[in-house]
């Protein structure tokens, strides 16, 4: 997750959001308001779309939506109980949990914005992460192999000022070396 939200950003967002909107399922709101009470696991709380793509999601419907009212997702088990979700968090404060909020107007509430994350675990951000990654590593190999031939160019001159014949011929093979990479 690239970015990092700060816990007062997320609380001050849900206390808003749940004054604002009302949930399909009262049980949700008295769920985000336990993850509230708790700065620790509101650090392990993440705002993202499609959040059943996660390995810890909630899905909270607000009334005036077309999708359900809340499920929990946990690896390939989903469940639509909210106390299911509120037993598994409470055993599991260690684990990151990923909330899909959908409501009227969602994509232009700032609060929202502010919160919501790029979700890593769609396929297609992680190929997309493993491409840039490649890309990266590619770069900064051909910039060190730059450097290193530049330092070793320095070197042979230096070794044909001094006149020393098995350094000059040292530093040519470890030149010829690099590259042949």
């Amino acid at each position: 997750m690239g970015n990092i939200i700060p816990v007062v950003d997320k609380k001050e967002f849900l206390k808003t959001f749940l004054q604002q909107f009302e949930l399909k399922r009262r049980e949700c709101a008295w769920l985000l308001n336990y993850l509230m009470s708790d700065d620790e696991l509101m650090e392990r709380v993440h705002f993202v779309e499609q959040a059943a793509h996660t390995p810890k999601a909630l899905i909270i419907s607000a009334k005036g939506v077309d999708s359900i009212p809340f499920s929990f997702h946990k690896e390939k088990h989903i469940t639509t109980d909210a106390e299911k979700a509120f037993h598994d968090i409470r055993l599991n404060q260690t684990e990151d949990i990923y909330i899909e909020l959908h409501f009227t107007g969602a994509r232009q509430y700032p609060p929202y914005l502010v919160v919501l994350e790029d979700n890593p675990h769609i396929p297609e951000n992680i190929e997309l992460a493993v491409a840039f990654q490649k890309e990266a590593e590619w770069l900064l190999d051909r910039s060190l192999k730059s450097f290193k031939k530049e330092q070793l160019l320095l070197d042979i001159d230096r070794a044909l000022d001094e006149q020393d014949q098995k350094r000059f011929n040292d530093l040519v093979l470890e030149l010829k070396e690099l590259e042949e990479k």
